[in-house]
């Protein structure tokens, strides 16, 4: 298989995990074709490359800027805009991991933590149940903590050890 063979293929299935994980497709599309380009590219390039509008482009550049995935790059000369990802997979997953930490579990321990208060104990069922989300939620937080701030080696030894 040829390189351009391989990395069509990579994008395209970057762009069908991201869609498990609840990303849109294109956004996952965006980020497999930085993350594989040996430059940066201009908007253009990426609706080229992708056969896409500008507008879901730049919708979706701004989205993984959101996220921490992409960056702006200015080349001097040039008045269009840049983008590039980082290609240092561990970091990716760390900056995904620390997301979706931020928009999906930390609310959801608020809401829980906010319950909890005003929950009047009349249900016990209820407030079983309120506890057991709170202590699940806020266990998988510290794993996802522990592992942004972990590196590679503490990483799979755990996991090894988990497995084993």
């Amino acid at each position: 298989m040829k390189s351009s063979e391989a990395k069509k293929e990579f994008i395209q299935a970057w762009g069908s995990l991201g869609s498990s994980w609840g990303i849109n497709r294109t956004m996952s599309s965006i980020h497999a074709l930085l993350m594989s380009s040996p430059k940066v590219l201009s908007t253009e390039e990426i609706m080229e490359e992708l056969q896409i509008s500008r507008g879901n482009a730049n919708m979706n550049i701004r989205a993984l800027i959101d996220w921490g995935l992409v960056k702006k790059r200015f080349i001097p000369g040039e008045r269009k805009e840049f983008f590039e990802a980082g290609k240092d997979i561990w970091e990716i997953a760390r900056q995904i991991a620390s997301e979706r930490k931020r928009r999906e579990l930390s609310p959801v321990l608020d809401v829980i933590g906010r319950l909890k208060e005003t929950e009047d104990q009349s249900d016990p069922e209820f407030s079983a149940l309120l506890k057991d989300m709170h202590e699940f939620t806020a266990t998988l937080t510290n794993v996802m903590d522990r592992f942004q701030q972990s590196d590679r080696n503490w990483f799979f030894k755990k996991l090894i050890k988990l497995i084993s």
